[in-house]
């Protein structure tokens, strides 16, 4: 499976568990998949939903700052890969 970079975490908000995204390349949507890699995170899940502004979106652009629900523990600066088959 190849992995493009599409972005990087800015933020974690452990008490509800979601991540807040740069998206820097490529974009995203509803139903990719999505690997979390950092120093001691390492992780895929797929994009269920996600949020813009508190506004729930199906495709984010280049230049989002996007709010996604993860499963497991994340940190600042982690990179964002979006997973092709």
């Amino acid at each position: 499976m190849e992995e493009i970079e599409v972005g990087k975490v800015t933020d974690y908000f452990a008490h509800i568990g979601v991540v807040a995204i740069d998206v820097t390349a490529e974009g995203i949507k509803v139903g990719d998949t999505l690997h979390f890699k950092g120093h001691t995170t390492d992780f895929t899940q797929k994009i269920t939903s996600m949020q813009v502004e508190h506004a729930s979106v199906e495709e984010a652009p280049v230049g989002s700052d996007v709010g996604i629900k993860v499963k497991d523990r994340v940190r600042t600066h982690d990179q964002v890969f979006k997973v092709v088959e």
